[in-house]
């Protein structure tokens, strides 16, 4: 069976600085008309820092959308027509002020692809050097060093419920235990 749905009609409903909200029809594989609503999003990266002691960098900061502090990678916004390590590379600068001598790709992932067109890039740094934070303008972080074991030892017990840093933790999870050859 062809799976795909096909774009009928497009009208925005919303468009803000870093969120366009469309409302869209789309044909569906038996023919029907649906009704199709979308966030639009640049993407993201989020940067599995681990130094030389094994101790993952973590950031903590005040999500307003949900009214508290949590803890994750380091992260932030793709630029338009930036390129996603590049991202990676400046978000990791900006929010702990580490500099990565190994940065590795681990893949993309779509947060929430019901609704959301977004995909967030995951790296892995190691041999880092440290250097001076420089948050955006608006920004508060506060940087963490959390041992490997204790950080996997606290997404098992829901400490860290954020989406992208739990994915990093997995995808990072098949570098670092992995038969060394």
């Amino acid at each position: 069976m062809e799976l795909m749905e096909k774009t009928v009609e497009s009208r925005v409903l919303f468009e803000g600085k870093i969120i366009t909200v469309r409302l869209d029809k789309a044909e569906l594989p038996n023919g029907r008309v649906a009704s199709r609503e979308v966030v639009e999003h640049p993407g993201g990266v989020a940067v599995f820092a681990m130094d030389g002691q094994g101790r993952v960098a973590l950031v903590r900061q005040f999500r307003y959308p949900l009214g508290e502090v949590t803890l994750e990678l380091p992260a932030g916004k793709l630029e338009p027509g930036e390129d996603p390590r590049a991202s990676g590379l400046r978000e990791l600068a900006e929010e702990t002020g580490l500099t990565p001598g190994t940065f590795l790709p681990l893949g993309s992932i779509a947060s929430s692809p019901g609704i959301l067109a977004e995909r967030i890039h995951l790296f892995f740094a190691r041999d880092l050097v440290q250097g001076e934070a420089r948050p955006d303008d608006g920004e508060f972080v506060e940087t963490l060093w959390v041992p490997y074991q204790d950080l996997l030892d606290m997404a098992r017990r829901g400490e860290i419920q954020d989406g992208k840093t739990l994915a990093g933790i997995l995808k990072a999870s098949f570098l670092l235990e992995a038969p060394q050859t």
